[in-house]
Protein backbone atom coordinates (compact mmCIF):
# COMPACT_ATOMS: atom_id res chain seq x y z
CA UNK A 1 0.00 0.00 0.00
CA UNK A 2 1.10 3.59 -0.76
CA UNK A 3 3.06 5.22 2.41
CA UNK A 4 0.88 8.18 2.21
CA UNK A 5 -2.58 5.93 2.22
CA UNK A 6 -1.24 4.19 5.13
CA UNK A 7 -0.25 7.42 7.07
CA UNK A 8 -3.74 8.59 6.68
CA UNK A 9 -5.40 4.98 7.72
CA UNK A 10 -3.29 5.06 11.23
CA UNK A 11 -4.00 8.58 11.69
CA UNK A 12 -7.83 8.01 11.50
CA UNK A 13 -8.02 5.42 14.40
CA UNK A 14 -6.93 8.70 16.59
CA UNK A 15 -10.26 10.96 15.35
CA UNK A 16 -11.80 11.67 18.45
CA UNK A 17 -15.25 11.74 16.79
CA UNK A 18 -17.81 10.82 19.85
CA UNK A 19 -20.93 12.54 17.96
CA UNK A 20 -20.74 11.47 14.45
CA UNK A 21 -18.69 8.41 14.96
CA UNK A 22 -17.41 9.50 11.77
CA UNK A 23 -13.53 8.87 11.81
CA UNK A 24 -11.39 10.46 9.10
CA UNK A 25 -7.16 10.39 8.94
CA UNK A 26 -5.35 12.44 6.29
CA UNK A 27 -1.80 12.53 5.38
CA UNK A 28 -0.15 15.42 3.49
CA UNK A 29 3.48 14.78 2.10
CA UNK A 30 5.24 18.17 1.33
CA UNK A 31 8.08 18.58 -1.08
CA UNK A 32 10.56 16.89 0.92
CA UNK A 33 8.38 13.72 1.21
CA UNK A 34 7.67 14.25 4.89
CA UNK A 35 4.19 13.46 5.66
CA UNK A 36 2.10 15.34 8.06
CA UNK A 37 -0.72 13.45 9.48
CA UNK A 38 -4.12 15.03 11.19
CA UNK A 39 -7.34 13.39 12.48
CA UNK A 40 -10.33 14.80 12.94
CA UNK A 41 -11.36 16.31 16.50
CA UNK A 42 -15.48 17.20 17.32
CA UNK A 43 -16.24 19.20 19.57
CA UNK A 44 -19.81 19.28 20.89
CA UNK A 45 -20.01 22.87 19.69
CA UNK A 46 -20.50 21.35 16.47
CA UNK A 47 -18.94 24.55 14.39
CA UNK A 48 -16.03 24.40 16.37
CA UNK A 49 -15.11 20.87 14.95
CA UNK A 50 -12.08 20.63 12.63
CA UNK A 51 -11.70 18.04 9.70
CA UNK A 52 -8.66 15.70 9.52
CA UNK A 53 -7.62 17.47 6.19
CA UNK A 54 -6.98 20.94 8.14
CA UNK A 55 -5.41 19.44 10.75
CA UNK A 56 -2.75 17.75 8.64
CA UNK A 57 -2.33 20.89 6.34
CA UNK A 58 -1.99 22.88 9.83
CA UNK A 59 0.40 20.92 11.09
CA UNK A 60 2.23 20.85 7.81
CA UNK A 61 2.30 24.50 8.19
CA UNK A 62 3.11 24.97 11.61
CA UNK A 63 6.56 22.27 10.70
CA UNK A 64 7.65 24.93 8.46
CA UNK A 65 6.45 23.03 4.98
CA UNK A 66 5.38 25.22 2.89
CA UNK A 67 5.29 23.18 -0.70
CA UNK A 68 2.64 20.38 -0.69
CA UNK A 69 2.70 17.05 -3.45
CA UNK A 70 -0.24 15.13 -2.10
CA UNK A 71 -2.82 14.39 0.01
CA UNK A 72 -4.49 11.18 1.16
CA UNK A 73 -7.85 11.19 3.01
CA UNK A 74 -9.42 7.51 4.81
CA UNK A 75 -12.49 7.15 5.78
CA UNK A 76 -14.40 4.32 6.64
CA UNK A 77 -17.28 4.46 3.99
CA UNK A 78 -17.51 2.25 1.17
CA UNK A 79 -18.00 5.06 -1.23
CA UNK A 80 -14.75 7.32 -0.95
CA UNK A 81 -15.28 10.74 0.82
CA UNK A 82 -13.45 13.71 -0.30
CA UNK A 83 -12.57 16.94 1.74
CA UNK A 84 -15.48 18.99 2.46
CA UNK A 85 -16.31 22.64 0.67
CA UNK A 86 -14.31 23.93 3.89
CA UNK A 87 -11.17 21.64 3.72
CA UNK A 88 -11.14 22.36 -0.16
CA UNK A 89 -10.63 25.98 0.05
CA UNK A 90 -8.30 25.64 3.01
CA UNK A 91 -6.22 22.89 0.68
CA UNK A 92 -6.39 25.29 -2.53
CA UNK A 93 -4.73 28.09 -0.52
CA UNK A 94 -2.02 26.53 0.97
CA UNK A 95 -1.41 23.17 -1.21
CA UNK A 96 -2.32 24.42 -4.66
CA UNK A 97 -3.76 21.62 -7.17
CA UNK A 98 -2.21 18.70 -5.80
CA UNK A 99 -2.83 15.12 -6.21
CA UNK A 100 -5.71 13.55 -3.72
CA UNK A 101 -5.71 10.23 -2.33
CA UNK A 102 -9.10 9.03 -1.65
CA UNK A 103 -9.22 5.90 0.43
CA UNK A 104 -11.02 3.27 2.94
CA UNK A 105 -9.92 0.49 5.30
CA UNK A 106 -11.27 -2.29 2.26
CA UNK A 107 -8.02 -1.16 0.19
CA UNK A 108 -10.17 0.66 -2.08
CA UNK A 109 -8.32 4.20 -3.58
CA UNK A 110 -8.84 6.69 -6.07
CA UNK A 111 -6.50 9.32 -7.35
CA UNK A 112 -7.77 12.75 -8.58
CA UNK A 113 -6.68 16.67 -8.42
CA UNK A 114 -7.39 18.81 -6.33
CA UNK A 115 -8.72 20.90 -9.53
CA UNK A 116 -11.76 18.45 -10.15
CA UNK A 117 -13.17 18.76 -6.79
CA UNK A 118 -12.87 22.02 -6.54
CA UNK A 119 -13.17 23.98 -10.09
CA UNK A 120 -13.49 27.18 -9.87
CA UNK A 121 -11.78 28.32 -6.33
CA UNK A 122 -11.28 31.62 -4.66
CA UNK A 123 -8.31 32.52 -3.83
CA UNK A 124 -5.78 35.44 -3.55
CA UNK A 125 -6.12 36.37 -7.28
CA UNK A 126 -9.53 38.12 -6.96
CA UNK A 127 -8.16 40.14 -4.10
CA UNK A 128 -6.64 43.43 -5.72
Amino acid sequence: MDPLAAAALDARQLARAPYSNFRVGAALEDEDGRIHTGCNIESASYGLTVCAERVAAFRAIASGARRFRRLAVAADTHTLTPPCGACRQVLWELCGDIEILLVNPLGKIESLRLSSLFPRPFDATFLH
